[in-house]
Parts: structure tokens; C-alpha cells; sequence
């Protein structure tokens, strides 16, 4: 049943909200930075290495590495040996996602930005790995190009071919899309309305994605 409600539209929808909340949130609040994605650090670690700013390109190797924890640590809880005692690997996902912005919304504004950049960055990677497929299909929750492209490439064949499997990727990778759009939205707006405390929105996002799981786990059949 988890891994079945896992890849639900309902719950990706719900990630995907959070990942577009997350990604606003942190742009607005801590300098313009998208800490979901880590294209961007890449290009600008790559940029100062080549100009032989070794203090400027060594600024954007932190957000990685938390990306990389974050991949592991989803990684870690399917691995044969942590497996047996975690039961539930994806609800447990969750829950780390839930006590980290926990923590994030708890930090004050003035603090160093960096730390919250880390943090979501580490959320993010968990989300991504332990969240990637919707009904059939490969998504990405925290990151919205690759199913723009999906959902382009499936509209061009169901307009053209007429074909139905594609008409319905279409309509389900739209969906994902329009969800991210509207989170980074809602989570600009609250973020400059609250700050850092903008991150608990994104956990009672999360919160009600988790409920997902106990409730088709009570549902008959």
C-alpha cells in the first residue's frame, strides 16, 4: 500500500506543491538562491574556478554537498540492511522532511542565510530520490523542467497522433506543473509576509501528504 500511494497524483501533486513552495522561499528570502535545483551552483562553481576565484567557487560546494547527503539519506533507507528496521522507508522520508523545516521555520531571519539554503537543499534531495514516479511515469517534485517537457511532449502527441495514453500524461504532467507554479506563488507571498517561519507552510503541505499514506492504509480494499 505505500509504495501504491507513493505514487499517487494526489500526494505528487501535494509534493510538488512544497517543492515550487520551497524553491519561492528560499529565492525570496535568502538571496535570490534556488536551493532545489543545483544547475545553478554547478555554472557558477565552474564560472569562479575558471576565473581563479577559489573563495568564490568554494561557496557554492556547501549546497551540494547537502544535496548529495540528502540523495544518500533516501538512498539509506531502502538499503537492505536499514530496511528491516525502518519498515516504512517513504513515510520516514517524510518525516525527516517535516522535522527539518521544522527547525528552518524555527530560525530567526537574521541568522545566516546559508544554513537554511543547506537545509532545504538536503529536503529537496530526500523528496527527489524517494519521490519519482506518478502513476507510471518518471516526475520530479522539486524541480519542474524535465516534467515541462514531459507534458509538452505528451500534449504534441495526443494533439498529432491522437494518442490517448499521451492525452492522459498530458493532463497528469500539466497538473504537476501547475502545482509547482502555484506553491512558489503562495510560498513567495508568505515568505515575505513571515520569513523563515514560511517554512512550516511547506510542512503542513507535507503533513497532509503523509496522512495520505494512514488514510488508504485504513480505506477498505
Amino acid at each position: 500500500m505505500e509504495i501504491i500511494t507513493a505514487k499517487t497524483l494526489r500526494l505528487i501533486v501535494l509534493l510538488g506543491v512544497a517543492g515550487g513552495y520551497l524553491d519561492a522561499f528560499t529565492f525570496v528570502a535568502h538571496g535570490g538562491v534556488f536551493a532545489n535545483a543545483q544547475t545553478g551552483n554547478v555554472v557558477l562553481l565552474g564560472v569562479a574556478a575558471a576565473h581563479g576565484d577559489v573563495a568564490g567557487a568554494l561557496r557554492h560546494v556547501p549546497p551540494l554537498i547537502a544535496f548529495v547527503l540528502g540523495v544518500a539519506a533516501a538512498d539509506t533507507l531502502t538499503h537492505p540492511r536499514v530496511a528491516p528496521l525502518v519498515r516504512r522507508p517513504v513515510r520516514v522520508a517524510l518525516v525527516i522532511e517535516i522535522a527539518v523545516l521544522l527547525v528552518v521555520g524555527a530560525i530567526p531571519t537574521w541568522f545566516a542565510g546559508s544554513v537554511v539554503v543547506l537545509a532545504v537543499a538536503f529536503v529537496a534531495a530526500l523528496q527527489n530520490a524517494t519521490f519519482g514516479t506518478v502513476r507510471e511515469w518518471s516526475v520530479n517534485t522539486t524541480m519542474t523542467t524535465g516534467n515541462l517537457r514531459t507534458a509538452a511532449r505528451a500534449t504534441y502527441r495526443a494533439v498529432f497522433l491522437r494518442d490517448a495514453d499521451a492525452a492522459k500524461q498530458a493532463r497528469t504532467f500539466g497538473l504537476v506543473v501547475l502545482s509547482f507554479l502555484i506553491g512558489a506563488g503562495v510560498g513567495a507571498l508568505v515568505t515575505e509576509l513571515v520569513g523563515n517561519m514560511a517554512a512550516w507552510g511547506a510542512n503542513l503541505l507535507i503533513v497532509t501528504g503523509l496522512a495520505l499514506f494512514f488514510l488508504d492504509e485504513r480505506s477498505p480494499g
